[in-house]
């Protein structure tokens, strides 16, 4: 697997992970959430971040990072391919090119992907009741401990 910077033909299967990888993690979401998050994602999100896509076997686009800076605004990997590795080797190519002061915001209600980022070693510092939305789902933040 390679990871690659962004490609504008791969853009349409990008949203498509974010929304299967959104629908397989985020039960939280209702439908109407999902389709609001998605307009913006599709739309703008995509375009506003330094975003690195990890390519699988055959070439496809199989998840994707998305940095600003020092702070992870997205990563998420097509539910397929969950348990691969995928996450953690896009984090680790944020790491090489960004330091290790990462930091990112995840939604407090998704669990595994709190837990998955405290197993890489990010550290809880702050909390807020409302996402970047003004939308009532809570967000960690969490840093990417130095001595990584």
């Amino acid at each position: 697997m390679t990871i690659i910077s962004y490609r504008a033909e791969d853009h349409e299967r990008l949203v498509d992970i974010w929304l299967q990888a959104v629908q397989a993690t985020h039960h939280f979401l209702s439908e109407e959430d999902i389709q609001f998050y998605h307009q913006m994602v599709r739309d703008q999100a995509l375009k506003q971040v330094e975003l690195w896509t990890m390519l699988g076997e055959a070439g496809e686009p199989v998840g994707f990072i998305g940095l600003s800076g020092t702070n992870v605004d997205m990563l998420f990997v097509d539910p397929d391919f969950h348990s691969q590795g995928i996450g953690r080797s896009l984090l680790s190519h944020a790491i090489a090119l960004k330091g290790s002061g990462l930091t990112i915001d995840v939604n407090e209600q998704n669990e595994s992907a709190a837990a998955f980022y405290k197993r890489f070693g990010f550290v809880q510092t702050g909390r807020s009741e409302l996402d970047g939305s003004g939308r009532p789902f809570p967000l960690l933040h969490l840093r990417l401990q130095e001595s990584r």
